[in-house]
């Protein structure tokens, strides 16, 4: 028994001193790149794995609708990303290899397909999220999901902390015999701090009036205890704007509650919760098909579905008839991101109409109704009508 307590005791030795080295790295002072003043951006296209390609495809089009100047000119520059199927990544047993994270480094922007994350029974190596290292290797500590239901006056925008949490350690916890495992949350006050400001500078910008802080803190006391000591800081240098705290499960379980839901615009969340939380918010809003993802750090700004890589589709030849529209919410985010406003804002109007006031077309993933391709037209459709009405 003591020796397994002290092998035990060294692994943990060793994973808290790898954390102290990240801690040194997050205290360096970055200058933040400011990707809408930049001459030229690179665009990294990753495709993804099962209906990622599929979905990627008829993107790039809508892509090249709204930015085709911006290509045209060199202002913009697309490149394509290859080797992160999983195929390729389970042969090599790197979820993200070395140099294809060098091919990546290389673009200030990506916009990227779902990918797979292998789980117990898959017929792949038991790797590490992609998706993780992706956002840690590029320091994207930001992760931001916007939630729009104007018929019930919701217009959330949840920033989660997306490198910490529960999830940083996700395949570190330790096996301490048959009888004990152990996994871990972390908290960094310098990773809290800086989500937190970023939620704050957004309200503060937009015009966002309240500002609420998700965790269990009443239960985890130390790592969800110092995240809302440092959320209370920040918030001290905003007196403009209210700010709120509340426990997570009472959020999960009254979130479509009108009165509950009264005062929430902009949500601060660790990792675990705000996966949760923004998922039962982009389900409210009609699956979480219908929500785009920003992965926002100093240098580097990913953009991504919320969903999944559809299996079910893919092994029952339906895969051409994905729901575009995650991704598509996605490409509008990394429009907005850019500086490119007017065309962010002209792709969201035509997906609201595709999608939920017209809707001469719809897409359910089922042979009978439209397809990948014939929605993306539809919606190709509807932005050209647009251009003309403006």
């Amino acid at each position: 028994m003591n020796a397994q307590i002290d092998k035990a005791a060294e692994e943990f030795r060793n994973l808290l001193e790898t954390e102290f080295k990240r801690i040194g790295l997050m205290k360096e002072t970055l200058t933040p790149i400011n990707h809408e003043n930049m001459d030229k951006i690179v665009v990294g296209i990753i495709p993804g794995d099962g209906i990622g390609p599929l979905i990627m495809s008829q993107t790039e089009r809508v892509l090249h609708e709204l930015a085709g100047s911006e290509i045209s000119n060199g202002r913009m520059e697309l490149r394509h990303i290859g080797g992160l199927d999983i195929e390729n990544r389970a042969a090599l047993k790197q979820s993200v290899p070395e140099d294809i994270m060098t091919e990546i480094k290389k673009c200030q922007i990506i916009l990227k397909g779902p990918m797979t994350t292998p789980r117990p029974g898959d017929p792949w190596p038991n790797m590490i999220s992609a998706n993780s290292l992706l956002r840690r290797g590029l320091d994207l500590f930001c992760n931001m999901r916007p939630v729009s239901m104007p018929e019930k006056a919701i217009d959330w925008t949840f920033f989660r902390e997306n490198i910490e949490g529960a999830y940083i350690w996700g395949n570190k916890g330790i096996q301490v015999n048959s009888d004990l495992a152990v996994d871990f949350v972390i908290e960094t006050r310098q990773g809290s701090e800086r989500i937190a400001r970023a939620a704050f500078e957004y309200a503060r910008k937009t015009g966002k009036r309240f500002v609420t802080a998700v965790t269990k803190a009443n239960i985890v006391k130390l790592t969800d205890g110092n995240f809302l000591k440092v959320c209370r800081s920040v918030a001290s240098e905003y007196p403009g704007i209210n700010y709120d705290e509340r426990l997570v499960d009472i959020v999960a379980a009254k979130l479509g509650d009108t009165e509950f839901n009264e005062n929430l615009q902009v949500f601060i969340l660790p990792n675990l919760y705000g996966d949760i939380i923004s998922d039962i918010a982009a389900e409210m809003q009609g699956g979480v098909g219908s929500a785009g993802s920003a992965n926002l750090g100093a240098r580097y700004a990913l953009f991504e579905a919320v969903h999944g890589t559809a299996p079910f589709l893919m092994q029952n030849n339906r895969g051409e008839y994905a729901d575009p529209s995650s991704l598509l919410r996605a490409l509008s985010l990394m429009l907005l991101h850019i500086g490119m406003r007017d065309k962010s804002k002209l792709l969201d109007r035509a997906l609201d109409i595709c999608g939920r006031t017209e809707r001469k077309i719809t897409i359910t993933s089922k042979r009978e109704d439209a397809s990948t391709k014939e929605y993306t037209d539809y919606i190709l459709r509807t932005i050209a009508e647009l251009r003309r009405k403006d």
